[in-house]
Formats: C-alpha cells, structure tokens, sequence
C-alpha cells in the first residue's frame, strides 16, 4: 500500500492552471462587453434626418426666331443671294431654292416685273418661304440707295403669289440705313480679284478704275503688289443689307505712287472727286456716256443710213447692244425727257455755263427719271435701244455749247468747278477725317474689312 504523497507512477488527476484560466475568462468579458456596448451605442444614437431641398425655378424668355419644341414656326425662312457676272434668272431661283410653278414664266413676260429684265451684278435678291417651302413674296433690290427729298431711299421689286395660282409684281420704296465699311487689298492678278479676296461688292470695285481712270491705266500700270485702301456706303433695309454705295474715300498705291480720291458735295446735293489737296479728280464732263463701246459714227457730215441723202451729223453713235447702261457725262438738270420724233427716247439734260447734253435712241429711261430732276455726274439716265431713226442699237450722243452741237471727241472739254474758300474750309474738315481712316487701314498688317459706325 502505499502512502499518501508518494511520487510513484499512479498518477493524480490534472487541473488547468488558475491563473491561466483567469486571463481567458477576462478576455472574453471584453470582448463581449465591447460587443454590447457598440450595440448599445447604435441602439441610442438615431440616424440623421435628410436635409431640406429648395428648389428655385425661373421662366426665361426665348431669344428673337426661335420657336419652342412642339409649336409651329410663324417666321418665315429668308434666302438670299447677290447677283454675280454672267448670272440668269433661273440661276438664281435655284441658288434661292425657290420651286414655285410658273414664277420664271412671270418674271420674263409680266409688264410690272421689268426691273428684274436687268440683273446689276453685287444687287442682291430675297425670297421668303414658309415650312412648306412655299413662296411667300421674292424682292430685288435693284435700287439699293436713290436720293428722295435728302434721304436715302431702297427701291425693290416686290412678287408676291395672287391666291389664285399667278402672281402680282409691284414696286416698293423705303428709306435706308446707310453703313460705312472700309477695306484694303493687295493685287496678286488683277483689280477685280484683289477686290473679291477683300470681300469688296462689285458696284464699289468697279467705281475704282472710274475714280482714277485719269491717273493711272488699270489695264497697264497696276503690278503684283500694289495695294488700295477704299472707304464706301452700304445699305440696309429692315436689318438686311441690300446693296452698297458710293466709294466715299479711296488710295491707290503703284509702283512708289500714291493716287487718292474722295467724294465731297459743296452744295449737298451733287458732288464730284477731289484728291487730298482740293483738287478735282475728274473732269467736268466725262468723254464717253457708255462704259463699255465702240464708236460707229463720228461728228460731221455723213449718208444718212435710212434717209441715203448727206446731211450734217451733230454728234457721236455709240455701237452697243440693247440694254446697255447710259451715264450722265456731268452734273445737270433733266430739262426733257420723252420722244422726240427721229431721236426716238430721248434726254436732254442742261449743265452749267451754257452746256447741255443729249442722249438719243434709248430703249427706256432710268425709273423714276423727270423732267427737273437732279442728276450727278455718272448717273444711270437710261439704257440703250434702237428707237426712233435707228438702224440697230446703239447711243447717239450730242454734246451742245449754247445750243449750238459741237465735237466731243475734239473739244477741250471744260474742267471741273474750282471750290471757294467757304466750300474748301469745309472740304479740309471731310479730308482730314478721312485721312484718319485711310491710316487706320494702313497701319495693318494684313488686308481687312471694317464697320465703321455712321
């Protein structure tokens, strides 16, 4: 038997350490504690509440033109297009993208649409259309700026359709917006392509060789390089432009000379071109009505082409066709204007000192034109025909010393009044201005158009 507390190989029962078991006990105490009291913080603390959303809501208007989604459009869409060289009617209808049945047939025959028989190339043409695509009213202005009782005035011939599958042309006349632009291009070719590279309309380019035509050759003189600086008018009508003016101001630079012109009106009303320094730049009395011609019968004694017996020919035949434009050769009034028997349609206009101007042979007169009237140098009077004793179109053209018809061709034509000291003080003040400007343009470096407020 053995005794108590003997060390043999009956082992006693074993038991977990007390200190062991302690630090076991007191973790998971932590651990659980730590697990009821984030319970406990979740459960006491509650969610925030959704903030408060303002809403602000403002009903803006709609810009001028433009229609909200879902209405019909009342506007009508406007197409326009200018006149270009060598244009026809129906490329332009197309250019519009007007379709409407029997319009080219009206245009050509109907005795109020004749205005459109001539088409001025840099005029422009309007047509408005509904959703559609019909045709609402076509307006050229053909008239871009007159001068009525000292205001600018646009004439334009308005075609509108009649309800009953034609249509009704009539002529309408509103006063104008006159703009001023400038410009300056450089010549690379030509005047005409240096002026289309500059955005210049065609009725100001063309003013340009006629401005300067006594100082320089533009067929001959002007080279690759030479610059110009131009100052003219534009118009506008209910916000549209319609066409371009005068050349106000103009400076030729060729070959290391400098040629300028600007247009000043002593009196208001009729004007002419003086350089810098007051000077005239053109005559009193332009030599030829016709821009583009050639002479087939000199002054003097000739057979008579429909009569066949020789009699006294008092002035210059212009060969041209039909149609061709005719300019008044200088500042006067219209003293006649009408038939008159072998002439046929015929103006009389009636000049200073004595000078008096006839134009015979016409096929019509300049719209609008009357006996009265003022008329500047340059000025359309009327157009080319074959009436009268006439054996095919062409200018027959007089000009009268004191009623007496003398030679033209030969004369020494009078020079352009000189301006007296009030008319020159007052010249100084435009020139000095306009010089300003022409420096403006000068002191680019590249060609550009500019708007000048007016």
């Amino acid at each position: 038997m053995l005794n108590e507390g003997n060390n043999g190989s009956h082992s006693a029962p074993q038991h977990t350490s007390p200190k062991k078991s302690h630090t076991v006990t007191k973790t998971l105490l932590v651990l659980a504690f730590g697990l009821f009291a984030g319970a406990a913080a979740i459960a006491v603390v509650e969610p925030t509440s959704e903030p408060t959303v303002y809403q602000a809501i403002e009903a803006l208007e709609l810009p001028a033109g433009v229609t909200p989604l879902g209405l019909a459009n009342t506007q009508p869409y406007i197409q326009e297009t200018r006149i270009r060289r060598g244009d026809t009617l129906a490329a332009l209808l197309q250019r519009l993208q007007v379709s409407s049945p029997g319009l080219q047939a009206f245009l050509t025959h109907d005795e109020n649409a004749r205005s459109i028989y001539k088409l001025y190339p840099g005029r422009s043409i309007q047509a408005a259309l509904s959703d559609d695509n019909d045709l609402l009213w076509l307006r050229y202005y053909h008239t871009p700026s007159d001068t009525e009782q000292g205001q600018s005035v646009s004439k334009w011939l308005e075609v509108r359709p009649d309800g009953q599958d034609n249509y009704v042309a009539t002529e309408q006349a509103d006063i104008t917006s006159t703009h001023i632009q400038m410009a300056e291009g450089i010549i690379n070719s030509s005047l005409f392509g240096a002026t289309d590279a500059a955005n210049i309309p065609d009725t100001v380019a063309m003013q340009i060789p006629e401005i300067l035509g006594s100082k320089m050759d533009f067929l001959k003189d002007i080279r690759k390089g030479d610059r110009f600086r131009v100052i003219y008018e534009t118009h506008s009508h209910n916000g549209q432009r319609v066409g371009a003016g005068k050349i106000l101001a103009l400076e030729f630079e060729s070959q290391d000379k400098v040629h300028a012109a600007l247009w000043f009106s002593p009196d208001g009303q009729s004007g002419s071109y003086y350089d810098f320094e007051g000077q005239s730049s053109q005559g009193a009395f332009l030599r030829s009505p016709l821009k583009f011609t050639r002479i087939s019968s000199t002054f003097g004694g000739r057979r008579h082409p429909i009569h066949g017996n020789w009699r006294a020919h008092n002035g210059v035949d212009y060969a041209a066709p039909t149609g061709t434009p005719i300019h008044a050769t200088a500042d006067g009034v219209v003293k006649s204007v009408g038939n008159q028997g072998g002439y046929g349609k015929t103006i009389v206009l009636e000049h200073h000192s004595g000078y008096s101007t006839l134009y015979a042979h016409q096929s019509k007169f300049a719209a609008g034109l009357k006996k009265g009237d003022t008329v500047n140098q340059g000025q359309l009077i009327g157009y080319v025909g074959s009436t009268g004793w006439s054996t095919g179109p062409h200018l027959h053209y007089e000009f009268r010393i004191n009623n007496k018809p003398v030679d033209p061709l030969a004369i020494e034509l009078p020079v352009a009044r000189s301006l007296d000291d009030k008319q020159k003080a007052a010249f100084q003040t435009a020139a000095s201005q306009y010089r300003l400007q022409l420096a403006v343009l000068k002191g680019l470096d590249q060609p550009a158009v500019a708007a000048l407020d007016h």
